[in-house]
């Protein structure tokens, strides 16, 4: 038996690119697991642990071939005060419970909120994300030695010019055997992996959480579950859309969330912290050839043997040569048309975008950033549409029937509007509002209708309404009170 077509293509379609990228993620992946892990305040290798498992089971169980999800400093940021209060366990338990948040998300549907997520806001994220990826390699460029810098350049001329030349393996990788090669044989003083803090030298073992099951356990990781599962399918969405343009392709965002759900569930039963998507690693391992689930299971697996079996040999690594990886990966996220486009696009749309990158920058939460964009989103996007509104008046040649045709649509921020365009300065004793072209959206544009027809009837005129489309009448059914405002039966007709 052939294999089958899905397994073909989600696997084993492009297997040498997949593996080489996987490599070259499981590197990159080490100095940035030890971060977290300090940023959370616990031992490197629960960040590291985490990003073993939660790469190896989500390239089985998520929605998006090729992208890469670890341990990430979103998740870590939030645990810090759970760690510092209470302990890892109760880390391990909320990380429990963030997997099980994360799973009813998916099947709540609750994926399809990113339907309102704008295009600007997903550039604001991508923009603020590289600069905070490049914001992250400052210090390794501060008080050093000029040898750091020279091999910093060395790995950006190796990984934009080797290209060039071969395309046979990923640059990046070559960068880092080459700069760590000559750091090990030179004894270069430079800052390695091993600086960042101790590497395991065993595999993880499975183990509860060793908390009490009780109701108070469950109050004090609840928020935090809460908010890491939260944040955590809130990046990991955004990422899988940057990773489906990157590479024309679609993916099952429900499937991501019950996916990212699993892979933090099992990772807390192996020691792991909190993760997510990470959209540095996945851009590396898109731009190093990784398209399928291979690459992602590549990435966790060679992890795994990086530090079970070669613990020292990676400790010598040296930091410059990540360092370039990171700063290549920040200049391909950026997008850098969207800076020539602040002169091109609608001027709402830049400011969205704009305001997304600085609330990003200048809090470290993404997820701050991105709901300040949609929320600006929004107030733009009703104002444009409160602008589609008009009232054309006519008076008949007795005066006696004035008639007003509404068009645009009626709701929250068009009401004052329409209430001031339907005020009389004459004396006809017959008004007709036609509504043929315009549509009510809420129970503030049925209320504007009732207090217009309940002001004209005290003003002791007739009133007719006419043209209300089928979905208006239904919330004129539901929600108007003509019957109390003295509007004749009929004044609403079907």
């Amino acid at each position: 038996m052939g294999i089958p077509g899905a397994v073909h293509r989600d696997w084993l379609s492009n297997p040498r690119a997949d593996i080489l990228a996987g490599m070259v993620v499981a590197l990159a992946l080490i100095p940035e697991a030890i971060g977290f892990s300090i940023i959370a305040g616990v031992d490197p290798r629960v960040g590291l642990y985490a990003s073993v498992a939660i790469a190896i089971v989500i390239s089985f169980t998520g929605g998006r071939p090729g992208m890469i999800s670890a341990a990430t400093a979103a998740v870590a940021v939030l645990v810090t005060p759970l760690v510092r209060d209470h302990g890892v366990e109760y880390l391990f338990a909320a990380t429990i419970l963030m997997g099980v948040f994360q799973a009813l998300a998916g099947l709540a549907r609750l994926d399809l909120l990113m339907q309102f997520v704008s295009r600007s806001v997903i550039t604001g994220f991508v923009n603020a994300l590289a600069i905070l990826i490049f914001m992250a390699q400052l210090p390794q460029l501060t008080n050093v030695t000029w040898q750091t810098y020279a091999m910093v350049a060395g790995g950006l001329a190796i990984i934009y010019l080797l290209p060039r030349v071969t395309k046979a393996v990923p640059s990046p990788l070559v960068a880092i055997l080459v700069l760590s090669a000559i750091s090990i044989a030179s004894g270069a003083p430079v800052n390695t992996v091993g600086d960042m803090g101790h590497l395991p030298d065993g595999l993880p073992s499975l183990a509860l959480p060793q908390v009490p099951l009780t109701w108070e356990t469950l109050q004090i990781i609840a928020p935090y579950s809460a908010a890491m599962a939260a944040v955590g399918l809130l990046e990991s969405l955004l990422t899988a859309q940057i990773v489906d343009d990157m590479t024309h392709t679609e993916s099952n965002k429900r499937r991501e969330c019950w996916g990212q759900g699993s892979a933090n569930f099992i990772a807390a039963l192996f020691g792991g912290m909190g993760g997510c998507a990470m959209i540095g690693q996945s851009v590396i391992n898109v731009t190093s050839g990784g398209r399928t689930r291979l690459s992602t299971l590549t990435a966790g697996v060679f992890l795994l043997f990086l530090l079970t079996l070669l613990g020292p040999w990676v400790g010598q690594v040296p930091m410059p040569a990540l360092v370039a990886v990171m700063i290549m990966v920040s200049i391909g996220t950026f997008s850098w048309n969207s800076i020539g486009n602040l002169r091109h696009h609608p001027w709402p749309s830049s400011v969205v975008m704009l305001t997304t990158v600085v609330v990003v920058v200048a809090t470290h939460d993404l997820s701050i950033g991105v709901l300040s964009g949609v929320l600006l989103s929004g107030i733009f996007f009703a104002g444009k549409v409160q602008r589609m509104f008009a009232v054309e008046r006519s008076v008949s040649p007795d005066g006696q029937t004035v008639t007003f045709r509404v068009t645009g649509q009626i709701f929250f921020a068009s009401v004052q509007r329409f209430t001031d365009a339907l005020k009389m300065d004459c004396d006809a004793r017959h008004v007709v509002i036609d509504t043929s072209n315009a549509h009510f959206w809420d129970i503030s544009a049925i209320g504007a209708l009732d207090n217009i027809v309940a002001r004209l009837r005290r003003q002791r005129r007739a009133v007719t309404v006419i043209g209300v489309n089928r979905a208006s009448q239904d919330l004129v059914d539901k929600f108007a009170l003509h019957d109390k405002t003295g509007v004749e039966t009929g004044a609403f007709p079907h």
